[in-house]
């Protein structure tokens, strides 16, 4: 995997396999910072999904961690969906085309996830 990319509009990383291994590792090149947090949900997937003898909660780890990786390999992408969700979160307009965005951003990325 390359670190910087092509052109303005190439992503970071190539989309990572659907594995935890690979998604940790993707998360460790383009957002460190993130490791602690995916480790925990892992741990409490794992956990979860012994607990009720379910891949379910396996799954939602996959979701949501190769969701993150889609956005944040696209630092334009990333930037937009930080900045309409700081919009949101102020609640100092109305959030109803900044939540359309939202959705929207998140759809392309499960799209490109492939899920």
């Amino acid at each position: 995997m390359s670190v910087q990319p092509d052109g303005p509009y190439e992503p970071l990383i190539p989309m990572p396999e659907l594995t935890p291994d690979a998604l940790r590792a993707a998360v460790a090149r383009i957002a460190p910072s993130r490791i602690p947090a995916l480790t925990q949900h892992l741990f409490e997937a794992t956990t979860n999904a012994q607990q009720t003898q379910s891949l379910a909660p396996l799954r939602a780890f996959i979701h949501s961690w190769a969701v993150f990786v889609a956005i944040e390999r696209h630092p334009q992408r990333a930037a937009r969906l930080h900045a309409l969700e700081r919009l949101v979160n102020a609640a100092e307009e109305d959030p109803t085309d900044a939540i359309t965005e939202i959705r929207r951003i998140r759809d392309e990325a499960e799209a490109e996830a492939g899920l």
